[in-house]
């Protein structure tokens, strides 16, 4: 499932594209028909990402809702003449000069202002925004006897955080996955808000999830990381940093992948 730096990208290039414009909305697929009418030709005023939830908001009124989930994907086709739609495509915005094309979404629908706030009251912070409080996801994890491997991605506490982003941030802040919130201490949830807006901020800007510091990296300055050596535990055989045997262990129903030298309990 994309992680919150793929949905802020995508909120921040498709907005490049359509935003300000009359945009033709279909649903070749059908599925999407009678909410694609509702808002066909009218222009999209912003597009508002959120953890990992995509808003679009239109000058009727309408707010589109977009939750891409496991399998859902985006594909854009620029210029004129936009190409027969490929495979089950469930919502296309299609303007003068770009086309956008969704397949596969968990949720793809057109709203009201009401659905969008109450879909956000159910979200924890958002470390990608601006208005993000990051007292609420602390204050929820002191108080918490949850492991913070299972806070991490509880969507409730701190939206936009996935399976990658919960294993590097906590390797970074020497956090074993399987340590109460209650027993971190301040400092240490703070440095777990600081280091997931850096990780994901370097995420949208990369457009892919790199957590390493290029200087623990044999590379040459201009060589691009390989997407293997772009994490320092997960899916790792050995700690970057320490070349420990990598732990795994399930939290939260998902594979953690940790360092038993380097995360503490």
């Amino acid at each position: 499932m994309p992680e919150g730096h793929t949905i802020h990208r995508i909120a921040r290039d498709h907005g490049r594209l359509l935003r300000g414009k009359p945009i033709q909305v279909t649903s070749p697929q059908g599925r999407f028909a009678s909410d694609a009418a509702r808002i066909d030709g009218a222009t999209l005023e912003r597009l508002e990402a959120y953890g990992k939830h995509l808003f679009y908001w239109w000058s009727t009124g309408d707010i589109g809702h977009v939750h891409l989930g496991l399998f859902g994907k985006f594909r854009i086709h620029r210029g004129t003449g936009a190409p027969e739609p490929r495979g089950a495509v469930r919502m296309r915005l299609a303007t003068d000069d770009v086309t956008i094309d969704l397949a596969g979404p968990t949720v793809c629908s057109v709203e009201s202002f009401e659905h969008r706030d109450a879909v956000v009251s159910r979200l924890g912070p958002d470390p990608l925004r601006r208005d993000a409080d990051p007292n609420r996801a602390i204050e929820r994890m002191a108080r918490s006897n949850n492991a913070m491997g299972a806070l991490l991605l509880d969507q409730a506490v701190m939206a936009g955080i996935g399976n990658v982003y919960r294993a590097e941030v906590l390797f970074a802040r020497g956090i074993h996955p399987e340590r109460p919130g209650k027993r971190c201490s301040p400092a240490e949830l703070d440095g777990i808000w600081q280091t997931s807006t850096k990780m994901l901020r370097a995420g949208v800007k990369a457009n892919r999830i790199v957590t390493v510091d290029r200087r623990d990296l044999d590379l040459p300055r201009n060589r691009p990381i390989p997407r293997a050596e772009a994490t320092y535990v997960y899916k790792r055989d050995r700690c970057l940093k320490c070349g420990t045997a990598i732990g795994v262990v399930e939290v939260a129903n998902r594979t953690c992948y940790y360092c038993p030298s380097d995360q503490s309990h």
